[in-house]
């Protein structure tokens, strides 16, 4: 499944401490919580899924929708 295939390629490229990958075949949501977040800008995480990712981007995922948090973020989301 492409899930796993998105997951797979986000876990091995950055550091979580928790990621979740759901979608339906062609549209995919993530939510990743790393510390390799720790200081960088909205745009700046997305770039580093984004060459996670590499050419999947371009063949295998039409959309991609993600929640990137630090842990401590991650902390006051889920309370």
């Amino acid at each position: 499944m492409i899930e796993d295939i998105i997951y797979q390629a986000i876990n091995e490229h950055i550091r979580c401490s928790y990621l979740d990958v759901s979608g339906d075949g062609r549209h995919f949501d993530a939510v990743v919580v790393s510390e390799d977040f720790m200081g960088k800008s909205r745009i700046e995480r997305h770039r580093l899924v984004y060459e996670a990712l590499g050419e999947r981007m371009k063949e295998e995922v039409h959309a991609l929708s993600m929640k990137l948090y630090t842990s401590s973020e991650w902390s006051k989301v889920n309370g």
